[in-house]
């Protein structure tokens, strides 16, 4: 067994969920120098976090962050808890010495993520935010085509992030469950809840990001609050955003972000083409990708569809034998082992705070285009 990493986590909802599923399979799936330990779980909620951590197997419950982050038991405080707590939760972590994992967006806003990622700088501690999209396997394996330069120069990049939850105006905002609509809590809506996995993707692949134009739109101006239903306020955060940018290496890119589009439940996709070829992926298809290769010979050439499930691709060694799939849930864990790989070789993981950053301030200049309807230079 390796050496024990014991888990703050602070708390317990969709996120909770799935970075919990995460430390309980990492170490059955992957041989790591490390063994996380449910130690404590937080949430000012505790009639409803004790049953959680019941379920889930975690040795204890805080109600309050700050007496989680002072426990000498805890090395790591990981923050699964609404956009608005994660710069105060960070800053007294990195304080304390603890090492920090971090859901997305990074902040409310990127003068809040150039705080926390210079705390965590200055404090030296071991980070990591949870873009977990980069853990999809077919992902990782387009990250290597380009890597490898079988796209050639990229002119291309193209994303669309679509769902249709809001839809109806009876949706109250804000409360526990309904917080990403609230934009107090949230920031923004579509903009830093599904375009942030958007911009860190194409980052990711591409590189970074020079110029956008962006327009937003709110469809439904007012909801009832959820925990005040005579209550109803005006709707702050964007239900849709669509952008142009320029990439820092000449490519042009659009992105679209909604939820409200009926029939798409969480249609995560982009495609790269490049001078020598393309890469499309779907994350409602999310076991494949699909490559297009112009050197082919033109009798042959066509786009292929390619079932990433051998065990030379990317993650998949770990998990089942080919044609076997793996899930949502298994990104999570992939991306847990990749940070504990980086507690035991040294060499840090990535995203980590100021990989987030950057997509942070992409975030911004999306928002504050669309305010001003003028291009805006990202970080300026």
């Amino acid at each position: 067994m390796g050496k024990k990493l014991n888990i703050g986590l602070i708390g317990y909802g969709f996120m909770g969920r799935a970075h919990s599923n995460a430390y309980r399979k990492v170490n059955q799936f992957f041989d790591l120098g490390h063994e996380p330990v449910l130690k404590a779980v937080c949430a000012r909620n505790e009639a409803k976090v004790r049953p959680f951590a019941e379920k889930w197997g975690w040795e204890s419950v805080e109600t309050d962050w700050r007496a989680l982050v002072a426990r000498d038991d805890i090395d790591v405080i990981d923050i699964g808890s609404p956009n608005n707590t994660h710069r105060e939760i960070t800053l007294a972590a990195a304080k304390a010495g603890k090492m920090i994992l971090c859901e997305k967006p990074l902040a409310m806003s990127a003068a809040e993520g150039l705080e926390m990622t210079e705390a965590v700088e200055k404090a030296g501690v071991p980070n990591m935010v949870w873009f977990n999209y980069r853990r999809v396997p077919a992902i990782a394996l387009a990250k290597q085509f380009v890597d490898e330069g079988r796209l050639g120069r990229v002119f291309h990049y193209r994303a669309k992030y679509l769902q249709d939850w809001t839809i109806s105006p009876e949706l109250p905002q804000g409360g526990e469950g309904l917080w990403r609509l609230d934009v107090d809590v949230a920031g923004s809506g579509v903009t830093g809840d599904l375009l942030a996995h958007s911009i860190d993707t194409a980052i990711w692949l591409i590189g970074g990001v020079d110029r956008v134009s962006a327009m937003t739109e709110t469809f439904i101006k007012e909801r009832a609050m959820q925990d005040d239903p005579g209550t109803v306020m005006p709707v702050g955060i964007d239900d849709a955003c669509a952008f142009l940018a320029r990439f820092k290496n000449g490519a042009l890119a659009t992105f679209e972000s909604t939820r409200y589009a009926r029939g798409r439940k969480n249609q995560n996709t982009f495609e790269v083409n490049g001078e020598l070829g393309s890469l499309y992926f779907d994350l409602e298809d999310a076991h494949q990708l699909q490559y297009f290769d112009h050197r082919n010979d033109s009798q042959s050439r066509g786009w292929r569809t390619i079932l990433v499930t051998d065990s030379d691709h990317p993650y998949m060694g770990h998990w089942w034998v080919p044609g076997c799939v793996i899930g949502y849930e298994h990104t999570f864990i992939n991306a847990l082992a990749d940070f504990i790989t980086g507690l035991d070789t040294g060499v840090p993981v990535r995203p980590n705070f100021r990989d987030a950053l950057e997509t942070q301030y992409v975030c911004d200049a999306v928002l504050e285009s669309a305010k001003t309807e003028t291009w805006k230079t990202v970080g300026a």
